[in-house]
């Protein structure tokens, strides 16, 4: 258990480095925005390669924001599963039932967020989201492994553990109908598809100057610009 005077000493610990320590304070890449692509999915296909390249860690993970009916908002970090620069769409894979897929059929709208520590770059897309039932398919067909398989037979994501014994319990019991049958629909497992309305690419730059480029879905297309740091 943490003393008092060991918190109030981490706490002081802690003010101070967010205080003094700069953020990107490193060498970054060099975005021109004026080679960008017309759209803004061709440019994340490229940004999301390099870092993948790279073999930055999780560089195919995502921050995916929703909000309740209240308009209360929640997050949390999924795999990004696809981009289609031809329909300018983004896919993750999520339970049904989960508070995401709840708060998703009250609120279809959501925000997703890739960020590259290393490069010291975002990219933040915002639009209506779909869902699309793909529980029909093979697991291996949409890139979910035995664990995954596993923690969708499981279920119950989110509502409260009474202890870590009963997760086991439950885990062995999951494992072993997926054992049994690897090819079995994956129970409440739903493609999420993003159709990006705002699309915006941030480039750090350790001076502050930031560089900011955003696309904006219309009529004709994509139009975009510029933003202020």
């Amino acid at each position: 258990m943490t003393r008092p005077a060991q918190q109030s000493e981490e706490l002081a610990t802690l003010r101070q480095l967010l205080r003094t320590r700069p953020p990107m304070d490193r060498k970054l890449p060099v975005f021109d925005p004026l080679d960008a692509p017309a759209d803004p999915a061709t440019l994340h296909v490229s940004w999301l390669l390099e870092a993948m390249t790279a073999e930055l860690p999780d560089a195919q993970v995502v921050t995916f924001a929703t909000s309740d009916g209240d308009g209360h908002p929640d997050a949390r970090v999924l795999v990004l599963r696809d981009i289609d620069p031809a329909t300018g769409r983004w896919s993750v894979f999520a339970d049904l039932r989960s508070p995401m897929g709840e708060q998703l059929a009250v609120t279809p709208w959501a925000a997703l967020t890739s960020y590259w520590p290393d490069f010291g770059r975002q990219v933040r897309v915002r639009g209506p989201v779909e869902a699309v039932d793909q529980q029909d398919a093979p697991p291996a067909e949409r890139g979910v492994g035995p664990a995954g398989h596993t923690a969708a037979v499981v279920g119950r994501q989110s509502q409260r553990l009474g202890s870590a014994g009963e997760l086991e319990s439950a885990w062995l019991l999951a494992a072993a109908e997926v054992a049994a049958d690897p090819t079995a629909p994956v129970p409440g497992l739903t493609r999420y598809v993003l159709r990006a309305e705002t699309v915006e690419f941030w480039q750090g730059d350790p001076g502050r100057r930031h560089i900011r480029l955003a696309y904006e879905r219309s009529s004709g297309g994509w139009e975009r610009g510029l933003l202020w740091p």
